[in-house]
């Protein structure tokens, strides 16, 4: 069927007519499967899901705040991108956009449009008090303008989109372009699509939209084939129409279209997309919502007047307005970040927090087996979000973490495991299910420290914290302890504390600065809770193993004779323990094998975060200077400050020789073309508020932080964390450090990368920045640590 509106001269009615006479015989899209799927851009501006309240410490209906949704939304390039339902990596749809027919040609939202975004709901100060968003694109040759309002409803099962498209210039046609990714994956998808609603679905997961008013026309195609978008390129106009994907599937496309916009009028539309287990009950959530009344669900999901709702959420963290004066921004970042931490959770699983609400560099990754992305829990990010969580004044979703935690601990009845009990997993699907089986020793050592934490804080009772030493801390501080053989899926190797298999950047084994810092502290603690559960002997066990380590550190990664400077400094990692033998580290990221000495991080920094050395040890201060040397070449650099001369922000890469990121030859994304020596890591944020605790640490080393020092250390560190957030107030994972080519993706020195953002450990980082700066002291070191290790030279 051919729809030219703007030749034609019927009426709507009489075009709903004819369509709905076309149609009388189905019409099923050629071209299955499509082209090869892919994820979107995962340099996000906006992310989003409602606020639930725990009943009990757990996610149930019946709470204050009724039913719970488990929709999340993702925003990019001013488009609405992955979109999830259920667990929170079971993305359904890839994004949602619009093409635009104009008088002079096609274009694109996205492509060929520039954006901007802003909060809905905001303070007086016009901090962000909920993650809805106002997200408005504009086409670079001034034709039109698309406004839409984003968020989800709070009581049920779907994400609502308000739309006003404005014509400019000249008359307009839009079309309504969504991508489904049923499911987790972009195959397998079968749809149909008329006036009323476009649909998707694959197996027993359902979406529905449906709009406030019928649309013009709708399709249903195959991506690259018979899709709407691949349509209107060729000739500027939607000629085939097609009801169904029949009996086939794969990556599809469904397209409506709207009505014909004049030069200076308007087009106001309303979009819910309903989820569920059948295409009624995906319907039924839109319908739902659609009859609630979109501005009371807005105000649900605000929580406004007497609503429980996201400003519940925010007033109720005690610690961040005294955070956010530490701030220099006005505090929007540290309630943007608050907002963040929160959305990144998980809502069947309380406490299951992952780190990032994106795949990495999703646009040119393949779409065809369903994958989670950095949507997953690492025990790592969920003890530094939890972390910040505890600092802002959230008590409950610290808990829910650690109580969480049990379900990725390698037990006996772990499935498949033959060997060692006690660690934890490197990486799972929220509900469990393993992913990743690398043994890294600090995850092992980071749920000890968090129960710790809230066992002296007194969010866990006595009772409470010996019961869970016996289940998931003793286990935990004897592999710390006694390390063990391996035995989960392809993984059997022997591990012997503190040698772990994999380091914070699981890449590589060996002795590792920051591994270490944790394995210490999490046995220094775990021998106070041992003694207060009663196992004195245990306690003796893990304290002597920790005074040993912690002997040791220096001997097995410090070295004397290194490349750089006077040729005593930290390094990444030790492969043994000898740090003078000039071991090679093993190949990685398209990465050559390099000495061990020529490669420096930051993870030395960590032990004075954790109280194993004192910020002016001598072999701290001595890394300190090869860490910040600028003069050394670009693959071994990691330091790049950046911003205007005379106010540059200090900013680092993760350690020289670094792979995972962007070609510096053609500036393609990691991974395109395979492993390939042109990858280069960037600059990772929370390394400058990494050095801003340390900065911290060293200020307070007299017993206090004086408003000099604060000041001093506000400006260079708080302030930096602040510059690498993007519009909407999001955190990157990576940003542009000015090495190679930027094209294609043309970024500016300083700017996010494709990478991921919102990552939760950047901004769990910021807002510890916060709350050590107001404290006068580092948030997460550990006292019992500190008075018996970080002792003066």
């Amino acid at each position: 069927m051919r729809f030219r509106p703007l030749v034609l001269a019927a009426s709507a009615l009489a075009l709903c007519a004819g369509m709905a006479q076309a149609r009388a015989t189905p019409q099923v899209a050629p071209g299955a499967p499509g082209d090869p799927p892919t994820w979107a851009s995962a340099a996000k501006i906006g992310a989003g899901a409602s606020y639930e309240a725990y009943v009990e410490g757990q996610y149930r209906d019946g709470g204050t705040t009724g039913m719970v949704s488990q929709v999340w939304f993702s925003l990019a390039d001013g488009i609405l991108t992955e979109t999830m339902y259920g667990l929170i990596h079971q993305a359904q749809i890839k994004q949602m956009r619009f093409a635009v027919q104009t008088e002079t040609g096609l274009s694109v939202e996205g492509t060929d449009t520039d954006f901007r975004i802003e909060y809905l709901h905001t303070d007086a100060q016009g901090r962000p008090l909920s993650p809805a968003y106002r997200v408005v694109t504009t086409d670079r040759q001034g034709r039109y303008e698309i406004e839409k309002r984003i968020f989800t409803d709070p009581d049920g099962q779907a994400l609502i989109v308000r739309v006003v498209i404005r014509s400019l210039q000249g008359r307009i046609i839009p079309y309504l372009l969504l991508e489904p990714h049923m499911a987790n994956t972009g195959v397998d998808d079968r749809g149909e699509a008329d006036l009323m609603g476009l649909y998707a679905s694959e197996g027993d997961v359902h979406m529905a939209l449906r709009p406030s008013r019928h649309f013009m026309a709708a399709s249903v195609g195959f991506v690259g084939v018979s899709d709407g978008l691949t349509d209107l390129q060729a000739d500027n106009f939607l000629d085939e129409t097609y009801i169904s994907t029949g009996d086939d599937s794969g990556n599809i496309m469904l397209t409506a279209a709207l009505n014909p916009i004049s030069e200076g009028r308007s087009l106001t539309r309303d979009f819910v997309i309903g989820f569920g287990a059948s295409r009624g009950a995906a319907t039924l959530a839109a319908d739902t919502a659609f009859a609630t009344g979109l501005d009371e669900v807005l105000a649900r999901f605000n929580g406004e007047g007497e609503r429980v709702g996201w400003e519940d959420y925010v007033t109720g963290l005690d610690q961040l307005p005294r955070l956010a004066e530490q701030s220099t921004d006005g505090g929007k970042l540290a309630y943007a970040s608050a907002l963040m931490l929160k959305v990144q959770e998980d809502r069947t699983h309380a406490g299951a927090l992952i780190a990032s609400l994106s795949n990495p560099w999703g646009d040119t990754v393949d779409a065809t087996e369903s994958s989670t992305g950095y949507k997953a829990v690492w025990p790592r990010d969920c003890y530094q979000v939890a972390m910040a969580m505890l600092a802002l004044g959230d008590t409950e979703t610290p808990l829910a973490a650690f109580r969480y935690l049990p379900q990725v601990q390698v037990r006996a009845d772990t499935p498949g495991n033959t060997g060692a009990t006690g660690w934890f997993l490197q990486k799972t699907h929220v509900d469990g299910e393993i992913e990743w089986v690398g043994v890294q020793l600090d995850q092992t050592a980071m749920p000890i420290m968090l129960g710790w934490r809230l066992w002296k804080d007194g969010h866990i009772d006595d009772a409470e914290i010996a019961a869970v030493y016996a289940d998931m801390i003793k286990p935990a501080a004897d592999f710390l302890v006694d390390g063990g053989t391996v035995g989960l899926l392809w993984n059997d190797r022997t591990i012997t504390p503190p040698w772990s298999q994999q380091e914070r950047w699981e890449e590589q084994e060996g002795h590792s600065p920051s591994t270490t810092a944790a394995v210490i502290t999490g046995l220094t603690v775990a021998a106070e809770i041992a003694r207060a559960s009663g196992d004195a002997s245990s306690a003796d066990r893990y304290q002597a193993a920790a005074d040993d380590y912690a002997s040791k550190v220096e001997s097995r990664m410090f070295t004397t004779a290194g490349e750089y400077g006077d040729g005593r400094y930290f390094m990444r990692l030790s492969r043994n323990d000898d740090p003078n033998d000039k071991g090679l580290l093993g190949e990685n990221n398209g990465q050559p094998a390099m000495p061990e000495d020529r490669i420096i991080d930051g993870g030395f920094l960590e032990l004075v975060r954790y109280g194993v050395r004192a910020p002016d040890a001598a072999s701290i201060t001595d890394s300190l200077a090869e860490y910040d040397d600028q003069t050394r070449e670009d693959r071994f650099r990691v330091r790049y400050d950046v911003g205007p001369e005379g106010d540059r922000t200090p900013a680092f890469r993760r350690y020289g020789n670094d792979g995972y990121g962007e070609n510096a030859q053609t500036g393609g994304n990691y991974g395109v073309g395979g492993m390939t020596p042109g990858q280069r890591g960037r600059i990772w944020p929370f390394f400058t508020g990494e050095r801003g605790h340390y900065q911290i640490a060293l200020a307070a080393a007299d017993g206090t932080v004086d408003e000099a020092e604060r000041t001093e250390i506000r400006q260079a560190y708080v302030r930096g964390m602040e510059r690498f957030a993007n519009v909407g107030l999001l955190l990157p994972e990576q940003v542009w450090d000015g090495v190679g080519d930027p094209t294609p993706n043309a970024y500016d020195l300083g700017q996010g990368t494709d990478s991921a953002t919102p990552l939760a450990w950047t901004h769990a980082e910021y807002i510890k920045l916060l709350r050590s700066l107001a404290d006068g002291a580092v948030w997460d070191r550990y006292a019992p640590v500190a008075q018996r290790y970080a002792r003066p030279d």
